[in-house]
């Protein structure tokens, strides 16, 4: 791990430690994450739910509804509210949000998604990918052209699926990075 990563809610009853570095780091601009957090866009760290290890408190799942009816898992602590992480489709994995971390300066997203809902004002860094949807299973992603394509989830000749950076060291053996995300 490269640096040692704890974070917690607003009021310190919930605290935790990241026990290796994510699988990768994202800004989501969908209008999900939009309207669930009432800002313009939410970094998360995406990362196995057994690297994520509790110091203090339980942060409360919240079933959240979503735009195409499905509900996802906001994981909340129970004295404040802050949300903590999230969980979507896939419980071994955890959306850990960027802001609870004690030093959220540290990490930068790999990758930029869902830009087809960012906010006009918000300009996007050339360095980072970015994709105006994050992608549809066997589908290559969709990207806004001008920025560089994101190698871990070049679409593979034997599947025609992206993968994340980490499905080649078997960290989750995942063959699609999209039933990870938003």
């Amino acid at each position: 791990m490269s640096v040692p990563r704890e974070g917690g809610c607003a009021c310190g009853a919930v605290r935790y430690r990241l026990t290796s570095d994510p699988l990768f780091t994202h800004c989501c601009h969908c209008l999900n994450c939009q309207r669930q957090t009432g800002s313009a866009f939410v970094i998360n760290l995406l990362i196995e739910a057994d690297r994520v290890e509790l110091l203090a408190g339980v942060p409360q799942p919240v079933d959240v509804p979503r735009d195409d009816g499905s509900k996802q898992q906001i994981f909340r602590c129970p004295t404040c509210q802050v949300a903590v992480f999230s969980q979507y489709a896939r419980p071994e994995v955890r959306f850990v949000r960027g802001g609870t971390l004690d030093q959220p300066s540290g990490v930068a997203p790999d990758v930029h998604i869902f830009t087809r809902s960012k906010l006009s004002w918000i300009t996007l860094p050339d360095s980072v990918p970015a994709f105006e949807v994050y992608r549809l299973c066997g589908r290559p992603p969709v990207s806004n052209g001008s920025r560089r394509s994101l190698r871990r989830q070049t679409p593979t000749p034997e599947t025609s699926v992206a993968r994340p950076r980490h499905a080649r060291d078997g960290r989750l053996g995942l063959r699609c990075a999209c039933l990870l995300v938003c």
